[in-house]
């Protein structure tokens, strides 16, 4: 490979060194995602009042439903080019770099069409209250109108964090962040355009990422460089992203589906200040993920060109490295946010019952996704070695299973917040432990 500068030699290279030059990127990268985000909801709350913010936060789980899928199918593109470019295989990276952009554009005209036409019939299942149900519908179809942006950016991206290349991303994120930041507050303060403005200013600062992102795969001279007029689908390449792609999809749909579940128990209360008060606090919650995210995204590359190039010697090590790095940093950042919770809160409004609200989700979510950090760990090792769906099925019965006979058993008979939040981290338990009993077995079936 000619770009030295932004390829980690991951198979043979040292392990931690190589570990944290790929995920300190992916972690700050993660942090500008999280400010920029807390940057929209902190100027929609503050400037257009806690009905906006409620309005943006009721979309939250919706939005992640309907983009997960698609989503997962990124993974499939990193993990496949990834263990092609650990077999040194050039001819079958060109033809998975442009196969993936296409599934990423063709995915996102249908995921703009979903999103625009069940925007409103999604909220009202999900017993929005009618004082903001307007405005969230239309946050929602703004926001899916442009979101094959989102989708190029993520399938692109994925590219580069297969070669190991994680810097450029987070460059790109940065210009596009700083639009979003100036566009917001444009948009909001001097236009008034609320939650609309919000909106539009996603949209153009994803247009820009992905236009970044894509610039930069254009000026690649491996392997890895795309020319626009050969985007096509090879058949052999789309089973393949497909085959570890949707059942990673699959798994964060199962995610969205309980929290579906669990935000309309959350709206059950009709209450503007309850439904914002968990939207700021699952906002703040996103800077626990940061470590989390990073190295779990680390796994995923590490052990699939490592399986590519015969070096299963290193899965092992990896998996325990990540695994080590992952709990640090989710056992700190959860402390710390839970610690700083009120002040981060009063951040996004100066309501008093909304920042008691969010303090309830932030003592019993943020302080304990340490084991969300364990499952994904687990999870994603396993998507390396080539195994997804029987992740998935565990993945349907904990997560989803426990969580939705939680909502349906214990939350009628205790009819409080805290018992709807005890829920996540009970299942991401469950789920951990035969996680962990699944591993070992992929691991011995795999490298013996």
């Amino acid at each position: 490979m000619k770009e030295r500068n932004t390829t980690l030699d991951i198979v043979n290279g040292p392990l931690l060194k190589n570990l944290f030059t790929f995920a300190v990127p992916l972690m700050f990268s993660q942090l500008l995602q999280i400010l920029f985000n807390a940057a929209d909801t902190i100027v929609v709350g503050k400037f257009a009042g806690e009905q906006a913010l409620a309005a943006v936060g009721a979309t939250g789980s919706i939005v992640f439903l309907l983009t997960s899928l698609f989503n997962g199918l990124s993974t499939g593109s990193n993990v496949i080019i990834a263990r092609c470019l650990g077999m040194g295989q050039e001819k079958r990276i060109e033809e998975a770099v442009h196969t993936s952009v296409f599934m990423a554009l063709v995915c996102g005209v249908f995921l703009t069409a979903a999103g625009i036409i069940l925007a409103p019939y999604l909220l009202r299942m999900m017993n929005t209250p009618e004082a903001i149900i307007t405005r969230s519908t239309l946050y929602m179809r703004i926001y899916f109108a442009g979101v094959i942006f989102l989708l190029v950016y993520n399938f692109a991206s994925a590219v580069l964090r297969s070669k190991g290349d994680t810097k450029r991303p987070l460059y790109y994120l940065l210009i596009s962040g700083i639009i979003n930041v100036l566009l917001n507050l444009f948009t909001v303060i001097v236009l008034q355009w609320s939650v609309a403005g919000v909106a539009i200013a996603t949209v153009v600062s994803e247009a820009v990422s992905a236009a970044l992102v894509c610039m930069a795969l254009v000026k690649a001279d491996d392997a890895t460089h795309l020319d626009f007029r050969r985007l096509r689908a090879v058949k052999s390449i789309v089973l393949d992203i497909m085959r570890i792609g949707i059942p990673a999809g699959l798994s964060g749909v199962v995610f969205s589906l309980s929290n579906v579940v669990i935000q309309s128990s959350i709206n059950s209360f009709n209450s503007t200040a309850v439904v914002a008060g968990n939207a700021a606090a699952a906002n703040i919650e996103g800077f626990v993920y940061i470590g989390m995210f990073a190295f779990s995204q680390a796994t995923i590359t590490f052990t699939s060109q490592c399986l590519g190039a015969g070096r299963k010697d290193r899965i092992r090590p990896i998996m325990r490295s990540t695994f080590v790095l992952s709990c640090i940093s989710a056992l700190a950042l959860g402390l710390l946010v839970w610690l700083l919770g009120p002040w981060l809160l009063r951040l996004y409004t100066d309501e008093q019952a909304v920042v008691d609200v969010g303090m309830i989700r932030t003592a019993w979510v943020a302080r304990l996704l340490i084991l969300n950090g364990i499952m994904d760990i687990f999870i994603n090792s396993m998507r390396g070695m080539g195994s997804s769906a029987a992740p998935t099925a565990i993945m349907l019965a904990g997560i989803c299973g426990v969580r939705l006979t939680w909502i349906w058993l214990v939350f009628p008979r205790a009819g409080t917040l805290a018992s709807i939040y005890m829920c996540y981290p009970v299942s991401w338990f469950i789920t951990s432990v035969i996680e962990y009993i699944l591993w070992l077995h992929v691991y011995r079936k795999v490298c013996g």
